[in-house]
C-alpha cells in the first residue's frame, strides 16, 4: 500500500464513535419494526389495546427490549399516533398539494380521504377509534390525538377558505360549517359500512360531497339571483305579447 505524503492528515473516526453510530442506528431501526407492529395491532384493536407483552409476541422480542425503546406503555401509544398522522399527511395531504387551489384541491383531499377510508373500512381507523376510546378522558395520548386530528382539521378549512378566495364558492360560507358536513360525511361512511355493512355506501359519501359543493357553489347562487330576472323577463314579454294582441 503507498504510503501518504508526510503533510497529509488523516481524520480518524475513533471506534467507540462508530460503534456508538451503528447502534444508535440499530435502535432506531428496531423501534421502527416495533412501531410498524402497534400500528398494525392498533388499527384492529384500538389504542387501548396495545401493550407492550403483544408487541413482544408479534415482534419476537423480549418485554424489556420493548420497553426499553419507550419506557411507557403511553409512550408507545404516543410514537403510533405520530406515525398513524405522518402516513395520513403522505397518501392524503400532500398529493393534493400538486393540485390546483380551489375546488380542485379540496375535491383531491376528499377523493384521497375516501381512498383511505376505503381501506380502513375493512382494517379500522385510528382517528376515530381512538375517539371512541378517549373522548372522556385527559392526558398526552388524546391530546396528541385531538392535534393530529385537529392539524387535518385546519388543512380542509384552508383549503375551503382559498375556493371562497377565488370565487369558487359563495362569499357567505361557513367554513367550519362545511368542514362538518364533509367531516360528517366521513364518519357516517365508517359507521354505515364498516359496522352495518350498508351496501353503496361508498357511493352515497361521494354523492353527498358532491351535493355540498353545489349547495355552496358560487355558481349555484348566481343561477339563483338570476332566476327572478328570468321569471320578470317572461312576465314582461306574456304581457306584451297579449297586448299586442
Amino acid at each position: 500500500m503507498p504510503s501518504l505524503p508526510e503533510s497529509s492528515t488523516i481524520t480518524r473516526i475513533p471506534r467507540s464513535r462508530s460503534g456508538t453510530g451503528r447502534a444508535m442506528q440499530k435502535g432506531q431501526q428496531t423501534k421502527a419494526v416495533i412501531v410498524e407492529a402497534a400500528l398494525g395491532l392498533a388499527t384492529h384493536i384500538g389504542l387501548e389495546g396495545l401493550s407492550i407483552g403483544a408487541l413482544a409476541d408479534v415482534t419476537g422480542m423480549s418485554k424489556s427490549g420493548v420497553f426499553a425503546h419507550f419506557g411507557s406503555r403511553e409512550e408507545l401509544q404516543i410514537s403510533v399516533v405520530r406515525e398513524y398522522h405522518a402516513r395520513f399527511e403522505q397518501e392524503v395531504f400532500y398529493p393534493a398539494m400538486s393540485v390546483p387551489r380551489g375546488v380542485a384541491r379540496l375535491s383531491a383531499l376528499f377523493d384521497n380521504w375516501m381512498k383511505r377510508t376505503s381501506i380502513e373500512i375493512d382494517s379500522g381507523c385510528i382517528y376515530i377509534s381512538g375517539a371512541v376510546e378517549f373522548d372522556d378522558r385527559t392526558g398526552p395520548v388524546r391530546d396528541a390525538l385531538a392535534s393530529s386530528v385537529l392539524t387535518w382539521h385546519a388543512a380542509m378549512r384552508r383549503a375551503i377558505e382559498q375556493c371562497k378566495e377565488l370565487g369558487e364558492l359563495r362569499a357567505d360560507t361557513n367554513e367550519e360549517q362545511m368542514l362538518f358536513e364533509i367531516h360528517g360525511l366521513i364518519l357516517a361512511l365508517h359507521y354505515e359500512a364498516r359496522f352495518l355493512q350498508t351496501p353503496g355506501s361508498m357511493g352515497r359519501a361521494v354523492q353527498g360531497f358532491h351535493n355540498i359543493l353545489a349547495r355552496y357553489s358560487a355558481e349555484t347562487l348566481t343561477a339563483a339571483a338570476a332566476a327572478p330576472a328570468a321569471t320578470k323577463r317572461r312576465k314582461v314579454s306574456n304581457q306584451t305579447t297579449t297586448s299586442k294582441e
